[in-house]
């Protein structure tokens, strides 16, 4: 069995994670890492030091690599571990993560990321593939090592001559394949039409395009935390999410659980990036956004730091779904907005509330809230005019009614105008 996991940054080895006699995780960094003052820190919330980190402090950053909730239950299962079970789990899957990092049993070197050429999928083995994945999430089980973090069923691709392939092991994949949510009704049409929204609006959003295997449609997003150069040699950017920069464990990713607040938020993004003023804005806009499109389930791993050509960033913003389309779900954010957790709770002492936890002008804010909803209300029919057969036309037209009328309710309820 496994004991120690050397974690890889770019062709060297960063520090060892390993299973202490107790069944906890350690961290420490290499010498060479921390002799080299342009090797950088794995996280905020790791800083680089000679002395070894306890669970307790490595735990949130490591264990936010791996899937959750009911994905993490299936994996476990597939693999035939317990849940619970962090450092079994990460042997088992961390050979692509999030991130720029690679999680390789000891004394092993992973292999190249110069790996062969893929062979796309014919459309049968695509369509049992996303047939496999409830059960096998993120392919536990097989020869290949992939984990990405979260609750939505997916795994990571590359795409060969546009067309979607499994990666070799060690190659940098390039798109996430998000299947349809099973549970409910036409989330591949939601989550297109509310990125898509997004980037009509001006927000930074990661790329999505919907596709088709078989009967299903499909969500094929591309990865911000990857880059291709000049000789279609694909390459891992380091990224992290707000809770593991702030180390907060991903199961209480929630504020009323003890997660990211607003405030936090805004805080770690001025001392974390380059051009604050920036990012707190986009964050601004971000926040105003989700809000409108009816996003409630947008926690502290659902916004990202991206590390790149020597400057950090708020990273593109994903994951975005109108979760106010599905009755089962809860209707309360899941970080407050001035206080409040719903458009029906809102309105004109909101936004200037929330303007003061996030440092920034409140007529600036008031301001933004009117220019978003006006800016969602006009681009709604060309971003849903995108949607043809044989995708769910009905889904699509009842989410962008749905936001319609929330961008409506939300510039009534909350603006003098």
């Amino acid at each position: 069995m496994t004991k120690a996991l050397s974690v890889w940054w770019d062709g060297r080895v960063a520090g060892t994670l390993k299973l202490s006699n107790t069944g906890g995780m350690t961290f420490i960094y290499a010498p060479a890492w921390l002799a080299d003052p342009a090797s950088p820190p794995l996280s905020i919330s790791l800083p680089k030091r000679e002395p070894r980190f306890a669970e307790c402090e490595c735990r949130p950053f490591f264990s936010g690599l791996l899937p959750e909730e009911g994905q993490r239950d299936a994996a476990a299962a597939a693999l035939g571990l317990s849940k619970h079970n962090d450092f079994a789990l990460l042997d088992a899957l961390g050979g692509e993560v999030a991130g720029a990092l690679m999680l390789w049993p000891e004394a092993t070197t992973p292999p190249s990321s110069l790996a062969p050429v893929s062979t796309p999928l014919t459309d049968r083995e695509l369509d049992e593939l996303i047939t496999a994945l409830p059960k096998h999430p993120l392919l536990a089980g097989s020869e290949l090592r992939l984990s990405l973090a979260g609750a939505q069923p997916k795994v990571p691709v590359v795409l060969v001559d546009g067309r979607v392939a499994l990666p070799a092991q060690g190659q940098p994949t390039t798109h996430i394949l998000k299947p349809a949510i099973e549970r409910f009704d036409g989330t591949t049409e939601n989550e297109a039409l509310v990125m898509k929204l997004a980037a009509a609006v001006g927000l930074d959003v990661a790329a999505v395009d919907v596709r088709i295997a078989g009967p299903r449609p499909f969500l094929l997003v591309t990865r911000y935390d990857r880059i291709t150069d000049d000789r279609g040699v694909h390459h891992r950017l380091h990224q992290e999410d707000f809770c593991q920069a702030m180390g907060v464990a991903p199961e209480t990713k929630y504020e009323k659980e003890g997660g990211p607040t607003i405030a936090r938020c805004f805080e770690l993004l001025r001392r974390a990036v380059t051009r604050p003023a920036v990012d707190v804005l986009k964050f601004v806009d971000a926040v105003i956004f989700n809000v409108i499109a009816g996003n409630a389930d947008a926690h502290g791993k659902n916004f990202s730091l991206l590390y790149a050509d020597d400057e950090s960033r708020l990273a593109p913003l994903y994951d975005l779904l109108c979760t106010a389309a599905y009755p089962d779900l809860s209707p309360r954010l899941a970080m407050k907005v001035g206080g409040r957790t719903t458009i029906e709770e809102m309105g004109i002492k909101t936004w200037p509330a929330f303007a003061k936890a996030a440092g920034v002008a409140a007529p600036f804010v008031v301001r933004r809230v009117g220019a978003l909803c006006d800016a969602v209300r006009a681009q709604l029919p060309a971003v849903t005019s995108q949607f043809a057969s044989p995708l769910d036309l009905e889904a699509v037209q009842r989410v962008a009614t749905l936001i319609e009328s929330r961008a409506a309710r939300l510039a009534e309820r909350t603006l003098a105008r």
